[in-house]
């Protein structure tokens, strides 16, 4: 873990090292700023795999570029983790824990359309669980194009009791501009 945190440090240092142009927050336009929404599905692993089989997400972010290859924002969404149980009459029921993350997004896209790298830092709200949140973390590597993102990723929220909530999986976001 710690050597994916410090090549994902290592390529933002040089993204910024090799940004040509930066903007201000005054220039946000549609080529350079968008909402992005999608869907994600992911597998559990970890302390989580013991109870939950599979999680859907909801993404919700705003993306500025602040140099024509780093992008930055906030995102936020809905993570909900399935488990199945089965009560004393053996009627199955599904339940699970869902996850809110309140978080900042880094992304560098080396090129207008194709690969690109990213991470989501910040803390996740844990719900429908004794645990409350934690710190978390989503980096992934993926393949973008003017409207569509597709991307594979890593989910983990660590938390004070170490029932750490990770997953991977596999998501797509649409680009909305603003104007």
């Amino acid at each position: 873990m710690r050597k994916l945190i410090l090549t994902f440090t290592a390529i933002m240092a040089c993204s910024i090292a090799m940004a040509q142009v930066e903007r201000d927050l005054d220039e946000i336009n549609e080529t350079n700023s968008w909402l992005k929404v999608g869907a994600n599905v992911g597998a559990p692993v970890g302390v989580i795999d013991n109870v939950t089989t599979f999680s859907l997400a909801l993404d919700v972010s705003g993306q500025f570029m602040r140099t024509d290859n780093f992008g930055l924002g906030i995102t936020s969404g809905y993570n909900h983790y399935f488990r199945e149980n089965y009560n004393e009459n053996s009627n199955k029921t599904v339940q699970g824990i869902g996850v809110i993350p309140a978080e900042l997004m880094f992304r560098y896209y080396p090129y207008l359309e194709g690969f690109f790298a990213g991470a989501d830092l910040g803390y996740s709200f844990i719900v429908n669980s004794p645990i409350q949140g934690g710190f978390s973390m989503r980096p992934h590597l993926g393949y973008h194009n003017y409207d569509w993102n597709f991307f594979a990723y890593y989910n983990h929220v660590y938390t004070v009791d170490s029932r750490d909530v990770q997953s991977i999986g596999v998501g797509a976001t649409y680009n909305f501009r603003f104007e």
